[in-house]
């Protein structure tokens, strides 16, 4: 079964409110017979899209091969928050790699996040960064342990943009009830993620990138001179970036050992009107502590956008079921919320939550599984991607260096035993432990 087809219309965005009310962008055509560029790109996405866009700017023939729209896949389904660091806390990472490798981590991810709001900025793209993330614990401990890590920050990586919020402040944000306290980190923020990907694809094009859409990659030859090819043509280049994430099946085992798909769920409210007092105070968005994570905001139009829930087989389960019930656990009141938009779509994690870069074939370069973190973290990696390319290497391969371990099981029981893990986690989750 195939995950690029399974739940969607082949060429179509899915039915969400982020397609609803995308910017205008007149399709790319299909790519047909040979053809040859210096740089192939495989998959349309934050990182695709930023690697081809660096990569014309330094002045090499691109060329990106997209199955079905730009933006597709988790680009354009995602949450639209723009956090702050690494996807594991810097107390992980020191432990990991030291402290010296620690910082220049952390010293990325900032990059990362500032390279989002230059590129919106530099490009005029349709999108507007909503500064503000607020992180909600749900027990005591929790807090306690979110406020330290914040002095951690301020004190060792002298990040002054976390503030402290003890439950009454929280209650103030968040009129819910169930959430102890937290933090709000003001640096980072939140975005329309469908129409920062498509700022990105016009940048691109702008540029002199060629882009094909309803173009799927059936086939990958590395070597001296790769060869990508498609179901109605091929491209000979000098250099491959696999950019599919979680949908770049089986296209590089290498990567695939590595990066497991999974499915994560949204839903889109009515405009709320009034009620969105019920909801947040603030324009920020939330993520809270659980293991399989509740994050949320309001859109321009005062809808509420929930997202919950997670599945691991190939077909999305059904998506208002799935999500309902951690949103009414968060909003109870809102049991008689109408939806107007629920859809899924599937990112990529790893086994240590760090995002894979690798070379895992001559002349193929990768970048994947940000594990629920990627609107930064793969719009930097596509531009180190593309210094790598060019000879300058050193932030590619420190991202590289991670220990980046298989799923055990291999190709056929690496998603069953993915399952069991999971499965205890939700329920650890539900649980409260």
């Amino acid at each position: 079964m195939d995950l690029l087809h399974v739940n969607d219309r082949a060429g179509h965005y899915p039915a969400s409110y982020y397609a609803a009310s995308r910017t205008d962008l007149a399709p790319f055509p299909p790519y047909q017979g040979a053809g040859k560029a210096d740089i192939c790109v495989v998959g349309a996405g934050y990182t695709g899209l930023s690697a081809a866009l660096h990569l014309a700017q330094m002045g090499y023939e691109v060329m990106v091969l997209e199955a079905h729209r730009v933006g597709f896949g988790a680009s354009g389904r995602n949450g639209g928050q723009v956090g702050s660091g690494q996807r594991q806390d810097q107390t992980w990472i020191e432990k990991t790699v030291g402290h010296t490798a620690a910082h220049q981590l952390w010293d990325l991810a900032e990059e990362a996040k500032g390279l989002v709001k230059s590129l919106i900025r530099t490009h005029g793209m349709p999108v507007t960064f909503q500064p503000g993330i607020a992180h909600a614990c749900w027990t005591d401990a929790e807090v306690t342990a979110a406020h330290h890590y914040g002095d951690k920050l301020r004190r060792d990586y002298g990040y002054s943009h976390l503030e402290s919020l003890d439950r009454a402040a929280m209650d103030r944000l968040i009129p819910s009830k169930v959430y102890k306290g937290g933090e709000i980190d003001w640096d980072a923020g939140h975005i329309h993620p469908l129409n920062y990907a498509i700022g990105l694809a016009r940048a691109a094009a702008q540029a002199g990138v060629r882009i094909y859409e309803g173009s799927e990659v059936v086939n990958v030859q590395p070597g001296t001179k790769p060869v990508v090819r498609t179901a109605s043509g091929h491209v000979t280049c000098d250099h491959v970036i696999l950019a599919g994430n979680g949908y770049l099946g089986r296209l590089n085992d290498e990567v695939a050992a590595k990066v497991m798909p999974i499915n994560n769920f949204i839903v889109a409210s009515e405009p709320l009107g009034d009620r969105a007092a019920q909801v947040l105070t603030r324009p920020i968005a939330v993520a809270d502590t659980k293991f399989v994570v509740n994050y949320w905001r309001l859109s321009d139009d005062n809808r509420l956008l929930f997202g919950g829930g997670e599945s691991y087989g190939y077909r999305f389960p059904d998506i208002w079921k799935t999500v309902r019930k951690p949103l009414l656990q968060v909003y109870p009141d809102l049991a008689d919320l109408k939806i107007d938009y629920a859809w899924g779509g599937t990112l990529a994690i790893t086994l240590n939550r760090m995002p894979c870069f690798t070379r895992p074939a001559a002349g193929v370069y990768s970048a994947s599984g940000y594990s629920g973190h990627g609107v930064a973290m793969a719009s930097l990696a596509g531009k180190l991607m593309a210094q790598a390319v060019s000879g300058t290497a050193e932030k590619f391969d420190l991202m590289a260096s991670l220990p980046q371990p298989r799923f055990p099981g291999g190709g056929g029981l690496r998603w069953p035993l993915l399952v069991l893990a999971m499965t205890w986690y939700s329920m650890r989750d539900r649980l409260g432990i």
